[in-house]
């Protein structure tokens, strides 16, 4: 696929994922919506892909949704369900949805929050399992001071993060707030100076897809999104079915071996 507002590169089996408009702080198109879609959805099917970074160009992530675009906005574009795909019985209905598709991808997603996070920009930072975020980056959810909302399912996974009080005070206030906060709260994970993140971000992600079990990855990643809907003895019943599952695997028998004889993994993922 040729892109225009994205970038996209698999090195060292990292899917890489660039919004590439940095002469607009990689301000949201609709264009820009079908390109990481698609770029997602390639990246989970390609067996040569263990885990994706998504990042933006230049000095910011993403600003939020292009405002040239979004004064002529039609509500329709927003209401319809052109941008669904076929239902997939195999994934839960609420990662299903124009956004929230992040949690169904079966490989760890880790955004590279490198500059400027706002609206958009910070709904699909927040759908990411793992943020890293330079010390000079800032937030702000905007939504209210333009006379928004809280967008696609941000009311339900920004306090899952932030808390309940933490995410009323940045949904209400809009109001914009640095790295350390975000770091404190809980919204990103870790920090660091501009000029470090990205061999940082590449070091955990490298380890991640070096070092771990792939099928490991994929059934923790589904355990933690089903929690939600779960009472502990709905996610206990289905951790003993997923752990009989994993003593007859491949990853199992290699995670004993290559521990056991002191060398590298070579994990295959079944």
């Amino acid at each position: 696929m040729d892109y225009q507002h994205i970038l996209y590169t698999v090195e060292h089996r990292i899917a890489t994922l660039t919004l590439n408009r940095p002469d607009r702080l990689n301000a949201w198109t609709l264009t820009m919506e079908r390109e990481v879609r698609a770029a997602m959805d390639s990246a989970a099917r390609d067996p040569g892909v263990g885990a994706i970074v998504l990042t933006g160009a230049g000095r910011g992530f993403c600003a939020g949704a292009d405002m040239e675009e979004l004064k002529d906005l039609d509500p329709a574009d927003v209401a319809g369900d052109e941008w669904t795909r076929p239902f997939d019985v195999d994934r839960r209905p609420d990662y299903q949805t124009r956004y929230a598709f992040y949690p169904a991808i079966p490989k760890p997603v880790i955004a590279m929050l490198n500059g400027a996070t706002a609206g958009i920009g910070l709904v699909h930072a927040l759908y990411c399992d793992l943020r890293f975020a330079a010390d000079t980056a800032v937030f702000s959810t905007a939504f209210s001071r333009r006379g928004l909302i809280a967008e696609h399912g941000l009311s339900w996974m920004l306090p899952r993060i932030v808390g309940h009080a933490n995410a009323l005070d940045l949904l209400l206030s809009a109001r914009k707030f640095r790295a350390d906060e975000a770091l404190a709260m809980g919204l990103v994970n870790r920090l660091h100076a501009p000029e470090q993140l990205a061999e940082a971000t590449y070091a955990y992600v490298r380890d991640l897809v070096d070092n771990v079990s792939p099928r490991s990855m994929r059934i923790i990643k589904r355990q933690q999104y089903a929690v939600p809907f779960q009472t502990l003895a709905e996610a206990t019943r289905e951790a003993n079915r997923e752990m009989a599952e994993a003593l007859q695997s491949e990853d199992f028998r290699e995670g004993v071996a290559h521990f056991v004889e002191k060398r590298p993994a070579r994990f295959t993922g079944r």
